[in-house]
C-alpha cells in the first residue's frame, strides 16, 4: 500500500484535531451562518484549483450524488450535531462518532460488492476502543444519543457517497461541488431556526478563513485523495487519529497533561493502526480497482508503482493501510 495515501489521511486528521482550538474563537458565532461562510470560501478556492485541471463537469447522476454528499456529510451533520450538543455531553457524541472506522471498514467493502477484510475489522475495533478512551464518556438523554448516531451516519456518508465519484471527478472536483451545493442548503435552513446572521468580528473572521481554506480545502482534498488511494475501509481507520491529535493540541495549548486512560487510548489507537499495517502484499494486489485514484487527481502519482509491486511480488511497506 502506497505510503503517500496514508500520509494524506494522517495530515487530514492532524488538521481536524488542531481545528478544535481554532473553533473556540467562533463558539458564539451563529453556527449555520458560519458554516455557510466557511463552505462558500472553500468552494471559491476549490473551483479555482479545479480550473487548472482538464475541464470535466459531473453528469446529472453524479450531481445528484454530490448533492447527497452535501446534504448528509455537510448540512445534516451540522444540524444533528447542534441538536446533539443540547442533549448530550461532547464526550458522548465524540465516542459515538468514533465508531466510524468500524462502520467504514464494514460498509466500504460491501458498497464495492466484496467481503470486509477480517484484519481490518479487527483493527477498526481496536482503534474505536482507543478513540473512546481518548474521548471519554458523559451523560446524554435518548434524543441526544439518537442525534449522535445520526451524526455518525452522516460522517460515514461523507466518505461512502463520495467514493464512487473519485475515480472520474477526482478529489478537488468532488470537494468543490459538495461544498458549493452545501451553501444554499444551509441558507435555506436559516429561516427555520432562531439564528440571526451577523458580521463576524476580527477573531471570528480569522477563524472562519482558517476553517474554510485550511480545514475544508486542504483537509477535504487530502482526505478524498487518501480514500481514492486506500479505499474507504482502509482510510477510515485513520479517523481514530482525530481525537488523538485533538488531545495533543489541547495539551500543548492549555499546558495540561492528559490522564492515564487517555494515554492508554492513544496507545490503543496506535496498536490498531499497527495491526492494520501488518498486511501481506497479496492483500494490496487483491484490492478493488475502483478504489484507485483518478489520473487527474493529486493522488495519481504512485499508481503505476503500486501495480508494478504486485507483479514483482515485492513486500508491503510498514505504513498503515
Amino acid at each position: 500500500m502506497n505510503r503517500r495515501y496514508a500520509l494524506y489521511c494522517v495530515l487530514t486528521c492532524a488538521i481536524l484535531g488542531a481545528s478544535f482550538t481554532v473553533s473556540r474563537s467562533i463558539v458564539d458565532y451563529p453556527v449555520l451562518t458560519g458554516q455557510a461562510v466557511r463552505y462558500a470560501l472553500a468552494a471559491l478556492a476549490l473551483f479555482a484549483l479545479a480550473s487548472r485541471q482538464p475541464k470535466l463537469r459531473p453528469t446529472r447522476r453524479e450531481l445528484a450524488r454530490l448533492a447527497l454528499v452535501a446534504a448528509t456529510g455537510l448540512v445534516t451533520f451540522n444540524v444533528l450535531l447542534l441538536f446533539a450538543l443540547r442533549h448530550a455531553e461532547p464526550a458522548v457524541i465524540g465516542t459515538i462518532v468514533g465508531v466510524s472506522p468500524l462502520l467504514l471498514a464494514l460498509l466500504g467493502p460491501l458498497q464495492e460488492r466484496r467481503r470486509p477484510a477480517p484484519r481490518l475489522l479487527a483493527a477498526a475495533g481496536v482503534v474505536v476502543g482507543g478513540a473512546a478512551l481518548v474521548e471519554g464518556f458523559g451523560d446524554a438523554d435518548g434524543a441526544g444519543l439518537a442525534a449522535a448516531v445520526g451524526v455518525l451516519c452522516c460522517e460515514a456518508a461523507f466518505s461512502l457517497l463520495a467514493a464512487p465519484l473519485l475515480p472520474r471527478l477526482g478529489p478537488v472536483r468532488v470537494s468543490a461541488w459538495s461544498t458549493a451545493l452545501a451553501v444554499p442548503m444551509l441558507l435555506l435552513l436559516l429561516p427555520l431556526g432562531t439564528e440571526r446572521p451577523r458580521l463576524p468580528d476580527a477573531a471570528e473572521a480569522a477563524a472562519l478563513v482558517f476553517l474554510g481554506l485550511v480545514l475544508t480545502v486542504v483537509a477535504f482534498v487530502c482526505w478524498y485523495t487518501g480514500v481514492a488511494g486506500l479505499g474507504v475501509d482502509r482510510a477510515g481507520l485513520f479517523v481514530a487519529l482525530v481525537p488523538v491529535f485533538a488531545l495533543v493540541t489541547t495539551a500543548v495549548v492549555d499546558r495540561q497533561a492528559p490522564g492515564l486512560p487517555k494515554v492508554a487510548g492513544v496507545l490503543l489507537v496506535g496498536a490498531g493502526l499497527a495491526l492494520a499495517a501488518a498486511r501481506v502484499k497479496q492483500d494490496a494486489c487483491n484490492a478493488p480497482r475502483s478504489s484507485s485514484a483518478p489520473v487527474a487527481s493529486p493522488a495519481s502519482p504512485g499508481n503505476s508503482a503500486s501495480l508494478s509491486d504486485c507483479t514483482t511480488g515485492a513486500s508491503t511497506s510498514a505504513a498503515p493501510t
